[in-house]
């Protein structure tokens, strides 16, 4: 089964080359059980390496039956391995903090044949208990004696079925009495199993037990003879075929990526606090993205629901002064017949309000209140802003317009400054000395898009503060019936009082949000002919440019938290490449055990950047709970409204993945470039 033909190897020791084996020629048959002896130093070690494709040799030829071992690559010599050699090591070479279930199973991790998991569960513990552990299934390494954890080493060089069972001094750690039952248990599976035996020692008893002996010295073999005493007379069985293979390679890799995982799990689980202080970084950063995200998310929909609130298809018409170009400054005033014609000639208006501004203090009783907002207007603006629906009453009317009643509705803010618990409809208050009578509460609508309270408002009829209320007003009205074309009332005052009846601003809707630009337009040119002035004259206003300050704002806030966000993930991936290069040098016998038993360098390789993956996905679903706490604590502590995001969720697994393979690779990508026999030998 096995053909050495003047196999060499040489190792570069600095700037010298130090031949270790000089020219090996080797044959052993198949179900052969051969003694390795020699001197520490005779190269009966590197011999073993080369047969289990460890090591590489540097000349000669190495035929295993069909296999032309010397030409494989290094993943094909990982095949090999994993399909064909059981490696039974001189310090067992277990995974600490593992069941000896699981160390059994390690090379199964690997395999390419098409057995079932539960096969293979099935398959090692039968094996467990050949070698007598069957009621040790579940304990660690440093739960097992000595003896014990050989056993179980034993067992996982079996579980792939292997050809040739590779032990390398077996024995040297055992008493004598366990070295008596390991060795009777080898001579088992050889006679029972068929398998090709090889045993490296220095150890004469255990070189008796086997069916020849090859002594090497200095490098060479130096005697090779049969052992007369052993059971070679013995008739032995037929071989097993070996095992079939499947093609399956979308579900091996499927499997081997959930056992990788599952991996990563438990070597994060060995080193609790070490790991849970890397996440730190981690769960700071993308705790910090959820936060930006949710509190920005929370405020944009703010400012939405408050611009629609204040109306979003509003619009501010104001008056400034000529051009002094070609004629006279003069200030060109708004009247109610303006606002009137508006809603007439402009299609992409839906109604408009005439507005006069003012300031009052309001009195009831020994209570006193100065609203933020002051209006004087029709029932029309309550109704473009969507403010027509009262908490309690009703609105004015235009007839109370018309006769400059002395009527009110208030916001609730006022409501309760001034009236406390008591019902305010059709109660009494005084603004400015002048009894208005509330005839209405407006329902509660909250800040607007700058954190002004909108419900400390009182809106009264526009001719009620033009001629009673505002004290730079002294003319006395003069009413009159509406003509029978006008489609609405307005006030009909003489050549003496006209000039009062400016107003401060005219309120417009547009028909809809979509429609703002075009209505700025048609009310520029229509005001202008009207008034033969420039359009730039009017100034109109739209909650457009303040919610586009306001989002600019936030924006520039969530991107100051993105940037700490990211410093903060960007500490926590050096942390992450730290301890995983600190991890990588902490098992590198285990990388070199894995190696062993059939994982080639992409396995280590997607194995470390799994770890790197996990610890971050880990520390990311964790940032985003605490972020979410974060922003809802935020929320209730300074009323900043915050909004729960999927898009927050998704974005911080996304970047927690990122940092994790970004970070990750260099570490995997060194402990896959490791040679598994120096993997073996660090210490």
């Amino acid at each position: 089964m096995i053909e050495l033909g003047n196999v060499e190897k040489t190792y570069r020791v600095g700037n010298s080359d130090l031949p270790v084996l000089k020219g090996i020629t080797l044959n052993i048959a198949a179900g052969e059980y051969v003694a390795l002896m020699g001197t520490s130093g005779s190269g009966k070690t590197t011999l073993m390496n080369l047969l289990g494709s460890l090591d590489r040799l540097t000349s000669g030829q190495y035929r295993f039956a069909d296999i032309d071992v010397s030409e494989l690559t290094a993943g094909e010599l990982a095949i090999f391995r994993n399909r064909h050699v059981g490696f039974v090591f001189q310090n067992f070479n277990l995974l600490p903090r593992t069941s000896a279930l699981d160390n059994v199973l390690l090379p199964t991790l690997y395999a390419s044949d098409d057995r079932s998991q539960a096969e293979k569960v099935q398959y090692a513990k039968q094996l467990l208990e050949t070698v007598g552990l069957a009621g040790r299934l579940d304990h660690t390494p440093n739960q097992l004696s000595g003896g014990e954890r050989q056993r179980v080493a034993i067992a996982r060089a079996l579980i792939n079925r292997p050809r040739l069972l590779l032990a390398d001094e077996p024995t040297g750690n055992l008493d004598s009495k366990t070295e008596l039952e390991i060795l009777a248990l080898f001579r088992k599976l050889n006679l029972e199993h068929r398998i090709t035996l090889v045993v490296v020692t220095h150890d004469s008893q255990v070189a008796k037990s086997s069916d020849r002996i090859v002594h090497m010295k200095d490098g060479v073999i130096a005697a090779d003879q049969p052992n007369e005493s052993s059971y070679s007379a013995v008739e032995q069985p037929e071989p097993a075929p070996p095992t079939k293979l499947s093609g399956g390679r979308n579900r091996q890799h499927l499997a081997a990526t959930l056992n990788a995982v599952m991996v990563a799990i438990l070597a994060l689980r060995r080193n609790a606090l070490r790991t849970a202080l890397t996440m730190l970084g981690v769960i700071i950063g993308v705790a910090s993205v959820v936060n930006v995200m949710e509190l920005s998310s929370g405020s944009s929909r703010a400012i939405k629901e408050t611009v629609a609130s204040m109306g979003a298809d509003m619009l501010t018409v104001m008056s400034t002064h000529t051009s002094s170009s070609g004629r006279r400054n003069r200030y060109v005033p708004l009247t109610p017949a303006d606002a009137d014609q508006l809603a007439e000639q402009c299609p992409a208006v839906k109604l408009t309000a005439p507005i006069v501004h003012g300031q009052v203090q309001l009195v009831y009783g020994n209570r006193r209140s100065r609203p933020t907002f002051v209006v004087g207007s029709t029932a029309d603006y309550l109704r473009g802003r969507h403010w027509a629906d009262t908490d309690m009453g009703q609105l004015f009317t235009d007839e109370n317009v018309f006769d400059a009643a002395k009527v009110c509705v208030i916001g609730q803010t006022v409501a309760s400054d001034l009236f406390l618990d008591d019902y305010p409809v059709g109660k009494e208050i005084r603004a400015n000395g002048i009894s208005l009578r509330v005839v209405g509460v407006l329902s509660a609508k909250g800040g607007d898009v700058i954190g002004n309270d909108q419900d400390d408002i009182i809106v009264a009829p526009w001719t009620t503060f033009k001629y009673r209320l505002n004290a730079s007003s002294h003319a006395t009205p003069r009413f009159a019936a509406f003509a029978d074309q006008m489609p609405k009332m307005q006030l009909v005052s003489n050549r003496q009082s006209s000039r009062n009846e400016n107003l401060s601003q005219i309120y417009v809707q547009a028909v809809s949000p979509e429609h703002i630009g075009e209505a700025r337009q048609q009310i520029r040119e229509f005001l202008a002919r009207r008034h033969d002035v420039s359009e730039d004259v009017f100034q109109i206003q739209d909650l457009t440019e303040v919610s586009k300050v306001t989002n600019q704002v936030v924006s520039g806030l969530a991107a100051l938290g993105f940037i700490i966000a990211g410093v903060s993930l960007l500490v926590g991936g050096v942390g992450i490449m730290n301890i995983m290069l600190v991890s990588v040098t902490e098992r590198t016998r285990e990388i070199g055990l894995r190696m062993a038993v059939g994982a080639d360098r992409s396995a280590i390789l997607r194995q470390f950047l799994i770890e790197a993956t996990v610890l971050c996905m880990i520390g990311g679903l964790v940032g985003i709970v605490f972020g979410h706490l974060c922003s809802m604590a935020i929320g209730w502590f300074m009323s900043w409204p915050n909004e729960l995001s999927l898009t927050a969720a998704i974005v911080a697994v996304g970047v927690a993945a990122f940092v994790g393979i970004l970070f990750g690779y260099y570490p995997a990508r060194k402990a896959s470039l490791l040679d598994p026999i120096d993997a073996l030998r660090f210490e």
